[in-house]
């Protein structure tokens, strides 16, 4: 069986990335999101900060102070996953979208109303 060190290396070897991946950072980032923020937040945040750290062609102390503000980020995060707040966030969004999808039907039916007019006043 591989270990995640070894995992690690032939994965950057096989993506052509030069840079030494932390796995102990990026293994503690990913818990913290995931117990803080949401389960699936933990791989999410890794991978973000993996693109942030290479767009910025970070070195390993850029890194980690990248990581660093992350993790205090997702140790404040006040809406964890499976709180009541996330229904009430996905409702308060479902009505949201509701609205405007009313709203859109209702300039759609102006739009319509003076399509025919338009159209009669061409005919008379």
């Amino acid at each position: 069986m591989v270990n995640l060190h070894d995992w690690i290396d032939e994965l950057c070897d096989l993506l052509d990335v030069e840079t030494e991946a932390d796995e102990s950072l990026l293994g503690d980032l990913a818990e913290v999101a995931h117990d803080n923020v949401h389960p699936t937040a933990g791989p999410v945040t890794a991978f973000l900060l993996g693109v942030a750290a290479g767009s910025r062609d970070a070195g390993p102390d850029a890194v980690e102070r990248m990581a660093a503000r992350v993790q205090a980020f997702a140790e404040a995060w006040d809406r964890p996953a499976g709180s009541s707040s996330d229904e009430d966030n996905d409702d308060e969004a479902d009505n949201e979208v509701a609205e405007e999808l009313t709203h859109l039907d209702e300039i759609d039916e102006v739009d319509e109303d003076v399509d025919e007019e338009e159209e009669e006043n061409l005919l008379v």
